[in-house]
């Protein structure tokens, strides 16, 4: 399978989808300007992810002592001794009991997890897929499927906007409000915005003063995304006040029209690229497969659904600056195209034919199934 070229023709998401799913085992390779990141496959399961050019303190040794899981003197001792050896990094702790053989491959799980995930943010580069072996990386991480990868990158991009109205700089400092309410029995806690679950009562316990962004992030050990989601969380429900360097709580990004417009744009434009990909996606498999009308053209039907969230997010953000530049909601969803604001690509699903758009006078912008 011949795979190159420049990832403005062909998303992240895009090559994400077709080594997953044509289960291809070799090499990707991508570069964007100074930075290079090489993804390793094998049947379609991502069994590594390295960062040619990841800078000091994106190593593991350093991600583990900015955790205080070791100190700066048990890393500088393991180093030596993998220089004599030539042992693995993570041999010779475990060997020296500066940690566990599990605590260990958890870190570099979430390693090889955010150097995935930063590749959504990648706005241009080139990429190239080469089918040949590849051997696991010395971590030794647990293989991961491209299409888990491919959707939480698109939850990250549509989420991310949102979170950084609040949690907006590295220097911030938190402080706690009030107690969380205890856990609901049997409820399934975690993974939206707004609600309390196991990752914000996790990053609530590791609130402490003089503890910044940054050193949150480290500490909590959930990668910068989960960490930011959990503090919006807990700030938007008032159990966590968020402070500026200047020491005063931040004004929220929607009190300010001029916030409110900037926010929204760059939300179209990130979502943009995102959707921009997911009608070349469509494209492809729509002119390759028979389906019946309206039936799955994509087999996971988790996939599906986050699919179609990010394109809704798409239109209603398009509706939304039609309206600011406009006055007034459009009557149909062809106008946000003669506006330049969506493509006629971005109004299908990649399993159904259309969008069917009412307009309500509460802006519930209501996304209707195909007419037949």
């Amino acid at each position: 399978m011949a795979l190159k070229g420049t990832l403005k023709d062909f998303g992240i998401g895009d090559i994400l989808q077709l080594i997953g799913q044509q289960q291809k085992t070799g090499t990707l390779h991508l570069r964007n300007k100074d930075q290079e990141v090489r993804v390793g496959f094998q049947d379609g399961h991502i069994i590594k992810a390295e960062s040619l050019t990841r800078k000091r303190k994106e190593l593991i040794g350093a991600m583990l002592v900015r955790a205080e899981i070791i100190t700066e003197t048990q890393l500088e001792a393991a180093l030596e001794v993998q220089k004599r050896t030539l042992k693995r990094l993570g041999d010779v702790l475990v060997q020296s009991h500066a940690l566990t053989a599990e605590r260990f491959q958890q870190m570099a799980q979430l390693q090889v997890t955010e150097t995935l995930y930063r590749l959504f943010t990648w706005k241009a580069g080139t990429y190239e897929f080469i089918q040949e072996p590849v051997e696991p990386g010395p971590e030794g991480i647990t293989p991961l499927r491209a299409e888990t990868v491919l959707m939480e990158g698109f939850r990250m991009v549509d989420e991310w906007p949102v979170i950084r109205k609040r949690i907006h700089r590295d220097d911030m400092t938190f402080e706690r409000v009030k107690a969380l309410p205890p856990p609901r029995a049997h409820a399934d806690e975690g993974g939206e915005l707004g609600v309390i679950g196991p990752s914000e009562r996790h990053v609530y316990e590791e609130i402490a003063v003089g503890r910044d962004l940054r050193r949150m992030v480290d500490l909590c050990g959930l990668g910068e995304f989960e960490t930011c989601k959990a503090l919006y969380n807990l700030v938007k429900g008032d159990y966590v006040r968020a402070i500026d360097a200047e020491g005063r709580a931040p004004v929220p990004e929607d009190t300010r029209l001029v916030a409110r417009v900037a926010g929204l744009l760059g939300r179209v434009a990130v979502t943009m690229a995102v959707i921009a990909g997911l009608a070349f996606i469509a494209s492809r498999w729509v002119g390759r497969q028979g389906h019946e009308p309206g039936a799955s053209r994509l087999g996971d039907p988790a996939a599906q659904r986050q699919i179609a969230h990010a394109q809704r997010v798409r239109i209603e953000a398009a509706l939304e600056v039609f309206q600011l530049e406009k006055g007034t909601l459009p009557e149909r969803l062809d106008a946000l195209v003669d506006a330049g604001l969506l493509s006629p690509e971005e109004l299908r699903y990649p399993w159904r034919e259309e969008y069917y758009y009412r307009r309500t006078d509460a802006r519930q912008f209501i996304l209707l199934p195909p007419v037949r």
